[in-house]
């Protein structure tokens, strides 16, 4: 028997509504979350829900592991307001030349009054004898940032994100790795962007395909910068990513630990939009030192970068600072520059969360067409290079403020 518990705040009591619509939201994720391609709600024995707490009570498979579960289902779902987990683990015994695990029922025999009695008390002798020799629970909180040692051989992990797609995230991660390595830094770059991967192409090594070494990915050398992505393992740009949220977060922890990545200064991720399952994987077991803020001066895209900041807040992930993208537009043929998207917004979340505003991008055509041939303003030192390099300079301002101890004894 395990039991995991999950610990965080409960909030103030919902009502019949919400706790309807809660329930209905659990049940789904319990659908469509799977174990050995089977659907655990068909391993669930018992579920008690009371408030922000949930009780389960699971028979897994043998193969499986119960914390592995526990962390992914905290994960799923803490969207839906559950705070407490309870998992009450129980693991059928493995069985010895195969077969199935599962013991197969006896058929009932006919017994007299006595004949029951008799087997009542026995089993409730076993039961007792069983419980006295049973194993004490296990109780694993779910793992912080706090508790998460800094990797052996990189010194600061940098996630690039934003509360919505489109705002130039990506194109923004690549050229301020690029900015940090123009500085003298040694800089990666993970994309863990699973479901859209960009990387190899905007840094033009899209067909190029990691080597294994000692069963670990070796980076892909991309402008200098180790980089390793979903899309450098696809057969092709057209291939899909239709995963569930499971096995898409299972996708970056091994990208991140099972790359042989080298001696780094800076690791920086390009995060998926939004704060779903990618998100909170990474909060509670990749050691961050802070992340950047990405948005566009609309006032849609800041109200999603503010989910984006009070999720980092929540995770205990320092917020290095926003960058304000497309904030100014000069027509090439007048010269005018006009606020497309509005103006302000930057600096308005950075006041708001009392962050710095690392910088302000212009909204250029000469940005995008560099991505798209793989060859980024930076390292193509146009004239937008400065741009980014002026963000990266702010950013190893204050960065070492964040860092986190290394542990030398870390073996991977």
């Amino acid at each position: 028997m395990f039991n995991f518990i999950k610990k965080i705040t409960p909030e103030k009591p919902e009502t019949a509504t919400q706790k309807a619509e809660r329930d209905s939201a659990v049940d789904k994720v319990l659908l469509g979350y799977h174990v050995n391609n089977v659907s655990i709600a068909q391993m669930v024995t018992g579920m008690d829900r009371v408030g922000d707490e949930l009780t389960l009570d699971l028979r897994l498979p043998q193969d499986s592991d119960p914390e592995i579960v526990q962390q992914e289902l905290g994960s799923l779902l803490h969207l839906h307001g559950i705070k407490t987990i309870h998992m009450n683990v129980r693991l059928p015994p493995p069985v010895k030349g195969g077969g199935s695990t599962l013991p197969k029922p006896k058929p009932m025999p006919q017994t007299t009054d006595a004949m029951s009695k008799s087997a009542s008390s026995s089993d409730a002798q076993s039961a007792a004898a069983t419980q006295a020799n049973a194993e004490p629970p296990i109780t694993k909180a779910a793992p912080t940032q706090a508790s998460l040692a800094a990797h052996p051989r990189i010194r600061h992990i940098i996630v690039v994100a934003s509360g919505k797609g489109g705002v130039g995230k990506s194109t923004t991660t690549v050229n301020i790795a690029l900015a940090l390595q123009q500085l003298g830094n040694r800089v990666g770059v993970l994309d863990a962007d699973i479901y859209g991967p960009s990387m190899p192409t905007m840094l033009g090594v899209k067909d190029v395909k990691p080597e294994l070494e000692n069963e670990q990915f070796v980076p892909v050398n991309a402008r200098g910068l180790a980089m390793l992505s979903i899309g450098s393992l696809l057969d092709g740009d057209n291939t899909p990513v239709a995963w569930r949220g499971p096995k898409a977060t299972g996708a970056l922890m091994q990208l991140y630990n099972q790359t042989n990545w080298p001696q780094l200064d800076y690791l920086v991720i390009d995060m998926p939009p939004g704060t779903g399952d990618i998100q909170l994987t990474l909060a509670q077991r990749i050691p961050v030192t802070g992340a950047v803020i990405v948005t566009t001066p609309q006032h849609i895209a800041l109200l999603d970068a503010q989910k984006g900041i009070e999720m980092f807040n929540k995770t205990n992930i320092p917020v290095l600072g926003v960058v304000e993208n497309m904030a100014l537009h000069t027509c090439s043929n007048c010269g005018n520059t006009e606020a497309i998207f509005g103006a302000g917004g930057g600096d308005y979340l950075a006041e708001h969360y009392q962050v710095p505003l690392l910088g302000q991008l212009p909204l250029a055509s000469g940005i995008r067409a560099q991505v798209d041939t793989g060859n980024p303003s930076v390292s193509a030192n146009d004239e937008y290079a400065p741009y980014y390099i002026s963000i990266a300079k702010n950013i190893e301002a204050n960065i070492n403020k964040f860092a986190k101890p290394v542990d030398d004894k870390r073996i991977f």
